[in-house]
Protein backbone atom coordinates (compact mmCIF):
# COMPACT_ATOMS: atom_id res chain seq x y z
CA UNK A 1 0.00 0.00 0.00
CA UNK A 2 1.36 3.39 -1.00
CA UNK A 3 2.03 5.67 1.97
CA UNK A 4 -0.29 8.68 1.95
CA UNK A 5 1.02 12.06 3.07
CA UNK A 6 -0.79 14.11 5.67
CA UNK A 7 -0.92 17.90 5.24
CA UNK A 8 2.24 19.69 6.29
CA UNK A 9 2.27 22.40 8.92
CA UNK A 10 2.57 25.00 6.15
CA UNK A 11 -0.35 23.52 4.19
CA UNK A 12 -2.52 23.34 7.30
CA UNK A 13 -1.82 27.00 8.09
CA UNK A 14 -3.59 28.04 4.87
CA UNK A 15 -6.92 26.63 6.10
CA UNK A 16 -9.56 28.46 8.17
CA UNK A 17 -8.76 28.44 11.90
CA UNK A 18 -9.99 25.66 14.16
CA UNK A 19 -13.27 26.62 15.82
CA UNK A 20 -12.27 26.57 19.48
CA UNK A 21 -14.51 26.48 22.53
CA UNK A 22 -15.71 29.66 24.16
CA UNK A 23 -14.00 30.54 27.44
CA UNK A 24 -17.27 29.82 29.29
CA UNK A 25 -17.18 26.21 28.03
CA UNK A 26 -13.75 25.50 29.57
CA UNK A 27 -13.95 24.37 33.18
CA UNK A 28 -11.12 24.14 35.72
CA UNK A 29 -12.60 22.52 38.84
CA UNK A 30 -11.22 23.69 42.18
CA UNK A 31 -13.96 23.26 44.79
CA UNK A 32 -15.96 20.21 45.86
CA UNK A 33 -18.96 21.64 44.03
CA UNK A 34 -16.91 22.13 40.87
CA UNK A 35 -15.73 18.53 40.92
CA UNK A 36 -19.24 17.23 41.61
CA UNK A 37 -20.54 19.04 38.52
CA UNK A 38 -17.57 17.85 36.46
CA UNK A 39 -18.10 14.25 37.55
CA UNK A 40 -21.80 14.35 36.60
CA UNK A 41 -21.02 15.75 33.16
CA UNK A 42 -18.04 13.51 32.39
CA UNK A 43 -19.68 10.25 33.46
CA UNK A 44 -22.72 11.10 31.33
CA UNK A 45 -20.67 11.60 28.17
CA UNK A 46 -20.53 8.68 25.70
CA UNK A 47 -17.34 10.02 24.07
CA UNK A 48 -14.56 12.24 25.40
CA UNK A 49 -11.54 13.76 23.74
CA UNK A 50 -8.54 13.04 25.96
CA UNK A 51 -5.04 14.39 26.46
CA UNK A 52 -2.51 15.12 29.20
CA UNK A 53 0.18 17.70 29.90
CA UNK A 54 3.30 17.37 32.04
CA UNK A 55 5.95 19.72 33.33
CA UNK A 56 8.92 19.43 30.94
CA UNK A 57 12.19 17.95 32.15
CA UNK A 58 15.34 19.86 31.26
CA UNK A 59 17.86 17.99 33.44
CA UNK A 60 19.21 14.54 32.71
CA UNK A 61 17.97 12.07 35.29
CA UNK A 62 15.23 14.35 36.61
CA UNK A 63 12.20 12.46 37.87
CA UNK A 64 9.03 12.81 35.83
CA UNK A 65 6.11 13.45 38.19
CA UNK A 66 3.46 14.00 35.50
CA UNK A 67 0.91 14.11 34.21
CA UNK A 68 0.17 17.39 35.96
CA UNK A 69 -2.92 18.17 33.90
CA UNK A 70 -5.50 15.83 32.36
CA UNK A 71 -7.98 17.16 29.82
CA UNK A 72 -11.35 15.68 28.84
CA UNK A 73 -13.70 17.26 26.33
CA UNK A 74 -16.95 16.73 24.49
CA UNK A 75 -17.68 18.61 21.28
CA UNK A 76 -19.15 21.45 23.34
CA UNK A 77 -17.26 21.58 26.69
CA UNK A 78 -13.87 20.85 28.21
CA UNK A 79 -12.59 20.07 31.70
CA UNK A 80 -9.00 20.69 32.75
CA UNK A 81 -8.17 18.55 35.78
CA UNK A 82 -5.11 19.61 37.75
CA UNK A 83 -3.63 16.53 39.36
CA UNK A 84 -2.55 18.47 42.45
CA UNK A 85 -6.20 18.14 43.55
CA UNK A 86 -6.99 14.71 45.03
CA UNK A 87 -10.50 15.05 43.57
CA UNK A 88 -9.00 15.50 40.09
CA UNK A 89 -6.84 12.42 40.50
CA UNK A 90 -9.82 10.33 41.63
CA UNK A 91 -12.09 11.63 38.86
CA UNK A 92 -9.47 10.96 36.18
CA UNK A 93 -9.08 7.37 37.36
CA UNK A 94 -12.86 6.92 37.37
CA UNK A 95 -13.28 8.22 33.83
CA UNK A 96 -10.31 6.31 32.36
CA UNK A 97 -11.46 3.10 34.02
CA UNK A 98 -15.05 3.43 32.77
CA UNK A 99 -15.51 1.03 29.85
CA UNK A 100 -18.78 2.68 28.78
CA UNK A 101 -17.07 5.99 27.92
CA UNK A 102 -14.97 6.12 24.75
CA UNK A 103 -11.79 8.16 25.28
CA UNK A 104 -10.22 9.33 22.02
CA UNK A 105 -6.87 11.05 21.56
CA UNK A 106 -3.56 11.03 19.71
CA UNK A 107 -0.33 9.27 20.69
CA UNK A 108 -2.05 7.38 23.47
CA UNK A 109 -0.53 3.98 22.67
CA UNK A 110 2.91 5.32 23.59
CA UNK A 111 1.66 6.71 26.89
CA UNK A 112 -0.70 3.93 27.95
CA UNK A 113 1.62 1.97 30.25
CA UNK A 114 3.11 5.15 31.69
CA UNK A 115 -0.31 6.65 32.41
CA UNK A 116 -1.69 3.45 33.86
CA UNK A 117 1.26 3.21 36.22
CA UNK A 118 1.12 6.79 37.41
CA UNK A 119 -2.66 7.05 37.61
CA UNK A 120 -2.96 3.52 39.03
CA UNK A 121 -5.83 2.57 36.74
CA UNK A 122 -6.47 0.06 33.97
CA UNK A 123 -7.51 2.28 31.08
CA UNK A 124 -10.69 1.08 29.36
CA UNK A 125 -12.14 1.88 25.91
CA UNK A 126 -9.31 4.22 24.90
CA UNK A 127 -8.86 4.84 21.17
CA UNK A 128 -5.60 6.14 19.75
CA UNK A 129 -6.78 8.04 16.66
CA UNK A 130 -3.32 7.70 15.10
CA UNK A 131 -4.20 4.04 14.52
CA UNK A 132 -7.28 5.03 12.51
CA UNK A 133 -5.26 7.21 10.16
CA UNK A 134 -2.55 4.56 9.85
CA UNK A 135 -5.24 2.16 8.69
CA UNK A 136 -5.95 4.58 5.85
CA UNK A 137 -2.35 4.65 4.70
CA UNK A 138 -0.90 7.52 6.71
CA UNK A 139 2.10 7.33 9.03
CA UNK A 140 2.04 5.93 12.53
CA UNK A 141 1.92 9.40 14.13
CA UNK A 142 -0.47 11.58 12.14
CA UNK A 143 -1.14 13.87 15.11
CA UNK A 144 -3.96 16.21 15.98
CA UNK A 145 -2.87 19.12 13.76
CA UNK A 146 -2.85 17.08 10.55
CA UNK A 147 -6.04 15.26 11.54
CA UNK A 148 -7.91 18.53 12.04
CA UNK A 149 -6.71 19.67 8.62
CA UNK A 150 -7.90 16.47 6.92
CA UNK A 151 -11.16 15.82 8.75
CA UNK A 152 -12.41 19.33 9.54
CA UNK A 153 -10.43 21.24 6.87
CA UNK A 154 -9.29 23.67 9.56
CA UNK A 155 -5.96 24.88 10.92
CA UNK A 156 -5.01 24.05 14.51
CA UNK A 157 -2.04 26.10 15.62
CA UNK A 158 0.14 24.74 18.43
CA UNK A 159 2.67 26.92 20.21
CA UNK A 160 5.95 25.18 21.06
CA UNK A 161 6.50 27.77 23.78
CA UNK A 162 3.26 26.78 25.49
CA UNK A 163 3.97 23.09 24.95
CA UNK A 164 7.14 23.34 27.03
CA UNK A 165 5.67 25.60 29.71
CA UNK A 166 5.27 24.58 33.36
CA UNK A 167 2.05 22.60 33.58
CA UNK A 168 2.46 22.02 37.31
CA UNK A 169 1.81 25.69 38.12
CA UNK A 170 -1.09 26.25 40.49
CA UNK A 171 -2.50 28.95 38.22
CA UNK A 172 -2.48 28.27 34.48
CA UNK A 173 -2.01 31.12 32.03
CA UNK A 174 -4.66 31.99 29.46
CA UNK A 175 -2.39 30.55 26.76
CA UNK A 176 -2.02 27.28 28.67
CA UNK A 177 -5.76 27.02 29.23
CA UNK A 178 -6.52 27.56 25.55
CA UNK A 179 -3.78 25.17 24.42
CA UNK A 180 -4.85 22.42 26.83
CA UNK A 181 -8.52 22.78 25.95
CA UNK A 182 -7.78 22.54 22.23
CA UNK A 183 -5.74 19.39 22.77
CA UNK A 184 -8.79 17.57 24.15
CA UNK A 185 -11.53 19.33 22.19
CA UNK A 186 -9.83 18.71 18.83
CA UNK A 187 -9.79 14.87 19.21
CA UNK A 188 -13.45 15.00 20.26
CA UNK A 189 -14.27 16.91 17.08
CA UNK A 190 -12.20 14.57 14.90
CA UNK A 191 -13.92 11.53 16.39
CA UNK A 192 -17.37 13.09 15.87
CA UNK A 193 -16.68 13.59 12.14
CA UNK A 194 -14.55 10.49 11.59
CA UNK A 195 -17.25 8.22 10.13
CA UNK A 196 -18.14 10.75 7.44
CA UNK A 197 -14.46 11.30 6.63
CA UNK A 198 -13.72 7.57 6.43
CA UNK A 199 -16.63 7.06 4.03
CA UNK A 200 -14.90 9.37 1.54
CA UNK A 201 -11.52 7.62 1.69
CA UNK A 202 -10.25 5.32 -1.06
CA UNK A 203 -10.67 1.64 -0.40
CA UNK A 204 -7.60 -0.03 1.05
CA UNK A 205 -6.41 -2.69 -1.39
CA UNK A 206 -6.43 -6.23 -0.12
CA UNK A 207 -2.97 -7.65 0.62
CA UNK A 208 -1.48 -9.70 -2.19
CA UNK A 209 -1.46 -13.42 -1.64
CA UNK A 210 1.85 -15.11 -2.31
CA UNK A 211 1.31 -18.50 -3.99
CA UNK A 212 3.89 -21.11 -4.69
CA UNK A 213 4.68 -21.67 -8.36
CA UNK A 214 2.86 -24.62 -9.96
CA UNK A 215 5.42 -27.30 -10.80
CA UNK A 216 5.25 -30.34 -12.99
CA UNK A 217 5.54 -32.60 -9.94
CA UNK A 218 2.49 -30.96 -8.39
CA UNK A 219 0.44 -31.43 -11.56
CA UNK A 220 1.45 -35.08 -11.91
CA UNK A 221 3.00 -34.63 -15.35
Amino acid sequence: MTRRKAPTKEESALLPPFVALADSAIHIPASEEDFARARTALLAAPVLGFDTESKPLFQVGAKDTGPHLVQFATTTECWLLQMRHPEAFALTREVLGNARITKAGFGLDNDRSQLQGRLQVEMQNVIDLDRIFKRHGFGASTGVRAAIAMVLVQSLRKSKKVTTSNWSNERLTESQIRYAANDAHAPAMVFAHLTAWEAKQPLTPAPRQHTRPHTAAQSGT
